[in-house]
């Protein structure tokens, strides 16, 4: 077996144990606990989307348009029809995201460079704009969703938050496992190569611009599951999911975590949540500090992420 099949493996592996290991010690987790790792994952789902962008050395900044969009939709499903099942609400949430990802990627598709990131902030803040003025969705305060039920079953209160954490992570699997295999397809395999000489791509006979664009409806797509998870783990949508400081936030997970394994975007989420609680339980009022001084320091000591100290003590 060569090389790439033993990373693959091994991916595969970490996966399906990280899954098993949660399923098992899960019940004996704080509540707390739980919430911060819910959202964890959700914020991993719009970080492995950005993986695929930053592959292809696009950079989003407006990632939060699709979350917020998952968001609401799910949140629509509760208070306009009665829907409050998870899976539900996940899946309807990135189908929306994914169709506007389709329609917007044919314009996003034919920029590169800044022009790419900013034209992709601007859609996210006339997305928040556009909130921000709707009465009918609560404009700046938003609205709460229904309490969140599994397959037409609401669990017991001290059970709620496990199976929420347990869906989430069932659907980050199996969006992690489609990810990866979709990264050994020859469309998935063009990200480097546009990334260092979209021209030479065009030479070979592939497009650049139609993988940039199924790159971009994917990861609108996941976001858009992210979204539909976190506000189903919060209880509560409002703008403030489409502005432009959380597209930020995604950025920097996704700069903390490095794109050099699916697993990455779960670990840096899961990190950049705790830092994120510790910095604002320790100092409410300097928190944005901690973290930048982190960031300050991953770039410095490790440019290409978390995932490249792993990579480094895995090849040793």
């Amino acid at each position: 077996m060569n090389h790439a099949g033993k990373r693959r493996d091994r991916t595969v592996a970490v996966l399906l144990t990280s899954f098993s290991i949660l399923v098992v010690t899960g019940p004996w987790l704080p509540q707390w606990a739980m919430f911060i790792m819910t959202v964890a994952v959700a914020r991993g789902l719009v970080v492995l989307g950005l993986l695929l962008l930053l592959r292809a050395g696009l950079v989003s900044f407006g990632q939060a348009l699709f979350y917020c969009l998952g968001a609401y939709s799910a949140g629509a499903l509760g208070r306009f029809f009665g829907i409050s099942d998870i899976f539900v609400e996940m899946l309807v949430g990135g189908a929306v995201a994914a169709a506007t990802a389709f329609v917007l990627g044919f314009l996003l598709a034919r920029y590169r460079g800044i022009f790419f990131g900013l034209l992709s902030l601007a859609l996210s803040m006339i997305l928040y704009g556009l909130l921000v003025k709707s009465e009918a969705l609560g404009s700046t305060d938003g609205f709460n969703i229904l309490p969140s039920t599994l397959f037409g079953i609401r669990p017991g209160a001290e059970w709620v938050r496990y199976a929420v954490l347990v869906s989430a992570a069932a659907v980050a699997l199996v969006a992690a496992l489609l990810v990866h295999r979709y990264l050994d397809t020859p469309l998935g395999r063009l990200a480097p190569a546009i990334k260092d000489n979209e021209i030479r791509v065009e030479y070979m006979g592939a497009s650049a611009r139609r993988a940039v664009h199924v790159k971009y409806v994917i990861a609108g797509g996941l976001a858009g599951v992210g979204g539909a998870l976190a506000a189903t783990a919060v209880g509560h949508i409002d703008p403030e999911m489409a502005y432009w400081t959380t597209s930020g936030e995604f950025i920097f997970i996704a700069i903390l975590a490095g794109t050099g394994n699916v697993v990455a975007p779960f670990v840096g989420a899961l990190i950049y949540g705790a830092i994120h609680t510790l910095a604002y339980d320790l100092s409410p009022n300097t928190w944005q500090m901690t973290l930048g001084v982190a960031l300050l320091l991953l770039i410095v000591f490790l440019p290409n992420g978390l995932w490249s100290a792993f990579s480094r003590f895995r090849w040793r």
